[in-house]
């Protein structure tokens, strides 16, 4: 069973910064492709940082320079490092696992609220 495991969201001031953290059971995250979406009230999900197979990574225009995405494979743990944070940035970030016949895994979500 492939379970995808989200922490690290929470209340941050603007100019802040957030690590968040997707913790993988039943696959193994240098085996997949892995992504970071993010959900706002009112709005569709969005892609904001993906990392591939071959360890390219790629972001939303909005977050470039911002954000990075990594992977650590002795935890099979994806991270999210946020920096410089926006009131913009607000919304439910979910984990994204998917294997090579685009099959899609996702967490349950983690709330990141920045307000002052």
């Amino acid at each position: 069973q492939v379970q995808l495991v989200e922490s690290g969201g929470g209340l941050v001031w603007p100019g802040g910064s957030l690590r968040l953290s997707c913790a993988a059971s039943g696959i193994i995250v240098s085996n997949y492709a892995m992504g970071w979406y993010r959900q706002a009230p009112g709005k569709q999900r969005e892609l904001v940082a993906r990392i591939t197979l071959g360890s390219i990574t790629n972001y939303a225009d909005s977050v470039k320079g911002r954000f990075t995405i990594s992977r650590d494979n002795a935890k099979n743990t994806v991270l999210l490092q946020m920096n410089s944070l926006k009131p913009e940035d607000t919304a439910v970030y979910s984990c994204n696992a998917q294997d090579i016949n685009k099959y899609d895994y996702w967490g349950q979500g983690t709330q990141v609220t920045v307000s002052s």
